[in-house]
């Protein structure tokens, strides 16, 4: 992984001493809060519901034994705790005290982290693929470029005040794990008669106005990424709307103008500009590349994985769902949940960052890894080790295996925490993986993928989900709308809205008279939810989720 350079060191040093300062300022009063808000937002602070909340990068999801046991000690000295792993791969703490976030910046510091860039009107942090450097199927690990990307972009002069957030993801597989038609950029690597290059999506993203993304060029060199990357990101920021925060992401300049006149105008800009990079980001990328080379794999007798897989049901349901298959042989991708039933998504204690922070160390060459589905990734463990690391798992609460299942639920803070909520997450998701756990169908069900927002900022991508839920306040009283067959891959697709909204009260329900018709409705087993959905459409799901309304016309 990368590695700090003294230049990265004296930047972050030269930034927390600045913030510190300002911090200062406000606890004296001599900045206001509305003064002190847009200093705040650029090193990831916010106001939340109760209290500050500091939003911590993870580029591209990647970090090492040292930094999660920091991000535990962290949890520890200035939270209550624990932390939240968010959808963009970051880890938020919900509840420091504003005199204690120098301190904390300070102390992320010390192992190469930082928060710059995790708020505000500028390019977020560079999200990819949390299998990227392990999955079978991928063309090449999309980190080394992501890593370029954020060094670019981060304290960029010209895109410090952008209409709006800006959000880009690269994978390097055909298969989407990273959603990037649904990000303001979305990079998927190609090879093309043995040249590297790159699908350039633009103008997808969730929120009020959800869409999809549009390819501006389907190939595009390696060579040119970063000049590419900056004439559309100046393209949007002079042509981006101002005058309405609502309709100032990119994906409304796209629509507004249309994606053959936005991309005429990236193409001339791009001619523009394209001769001042003589090659010094080629040269810094393949300085890059190096920190990123495979691990020393090893090769080892897999009998222990054999006759504990054969021998213990418990291991074997683990196996099957939270082990995904590694390009090296003998080697897989554990994913640890952090969706235990009834838990709270993505959230993590303390206790068990520092166990995932051993048992990379101890099993899995310390590399772990934040997905954007807000569980934790280790990417190289051998099969041998599987049955020792499975038992530290179950030790400490992280050996559910429900990755990808019904209770593997993507869920934002919601109203427990954020100002701009205007119902709650938390709770609902809890209620519908007890109920699922209960009724045992968890397995039978397979693939399904549920996604709950507590706002129409949609920051729990519920739009892309196979079951979307919305919670909005009606009149004062929460109520939760549901869309079916969303997709965040590479066929991504937005849900479609299934009808009326249902009560807190109501919601779970609902959605098992949902999962009960898919049940009855499938072919066979192996057919999964979305492809069932796909299949026969939202009116037999929309029959089972109002009944009423089928009596009544009855």
């Amino acid at each position: 992984m990368y590695s700090y350079t003294d230049f990265d060191s004296a930047f972050i040093k030269e930034r927390n001493a600045q913030f510190r300062a300002q911090v200062e300022r406000r606890i004296d009063g001599s900045l206001t809060e509305d003064e002190f808000k847009p200093l705040r937002l650029m090193n990831g602070l916010y106001l939340q519901l109760h209290a500050y909340m500091l939003r911590v990068a993870i580029p591209y999801g990647t970090l090492n034994g040292r930094q999660m046991d920091k991000l535990a000690d962290i949890a520890d000295r200035w939270d209550k705790g624990y932390g939240h792993f968010t959808t963009r791969q970051n880890i938020q703490y919900n509840w420091p005290e504003l005199r204690d976030i120098p301190d904390m910046l300070d102390a992320l510091a010390e192992v190469q982290m930082h928060a710059i860039q995790t708020s505000g009107n500028t390019i977020r942090n560079v999200t990819a693929d949390h299998f990227a450097g392990a999955a079978a199927d991928e063309i090449a690990d999309p980190r080394p470029v992501a890593e370029l990307i954020r060094q670019w972009s981060t304290d960029h002069p010209e895109f410090q005040f952008l209409p709006r957030k800006f959000k880009v993801a690269v994978t390097g597989s055909p298969n989407d794990r990273a959603v990037t038609k649904a990000h303001d950029i979305g990079l998927r690597m190609l090879e093309r008669d043995g040249v590297a290059g790159f699908e350039v999506i633009v103008g997808g993203g969730l929120g009020r106005t959800p869409m999809i993304g549009k390819v501006l060029k389907d190939f595009l060199p390696r060579e040119d990424l970063l000049p590419y990357l900056e004439a559309i990101v100046s393209v949007y920021n002079l042509l981006g709307r101002r005058d309405n925060k609502y309709k100032a992401r990119i994906k409304i300049t796209v629509h507004e103008n249309g994606i053959d006149d936005f991309r005429a105008r990236v193409e001339e800009r791009y001619a523009l500009i394209r001769p001042q990079f003589g090659g010094i980001d080629q040269q810094l990328l393949a300085g890059i590349e190096a920190d990123f080379a495979a691990p020393k794999f090893k090769t080892q007798s897999l009998a222990t994985f054999e006759a504990a897989y054969t021998n213990d049901p418990v291991f074997r349901s683990w196996a099957d769902t939270n082990l995904t298959d590694h390009r090296a042989p003998g080697y897989a991708i554990v994913s640890i949940s952090l969706k235990a039933h009834a838990a709270t998504p993505g959230d993590a204690t303390s206790a068990q960052m520092r166990v995932m922070a051993d048992l990379a160390r101890d099993y899995g060459h310390d590399e772990l890894r934040i997905s954007h589905e807000q569980n934790v990734i280790l990417p190289h463990v051998h099969k041998s080790d599987l049955p020792a690391l499975h038992a530290r798992l179950k030790e400490a609460q992280l050996a559910t295996a429900n990755i990808g299942l019904i209770s593997d639920i993507i869920a934002c803070p919601g109203m427990d925490y954020c100002a701009l909520a205007t119902a709650r997450s938390i709770p609902i998701a809890q209620e519908i993986a007890t109920r699922f756990d209960d009724l045992k169908l968890e397995h039978d069900i397979g693939p399904l993928k549920i996604k709950i927002s507590g706002c129409i900022n949609a920051c729990g991508h519920h739009h892309v989900g196979h079951i979307g839920i919305l919670g909005l306040d009606r009149a004062g009283v929460e109520n939760y709308q549901i869309t079916l067959g969303g997709d965040g891959s590479e066929d991504a697709t937005i849900g479609e809205r299934a009808g009326p909204g249902f009560s807190a009260e109501e919601i779970t329900s609902a959605v098992e008279r949902i999962v009960m018709a898919y049940l009855e409705l499938r072919h066979a087993p192996e057919e999964t939810f979305l492809e069932t959905y796909r299949r026969i459409g939202l009116a037999p799901f929309k029959a089972a989720l109002y009944p009423e309304v089928q009596a009544d016309a009855a």
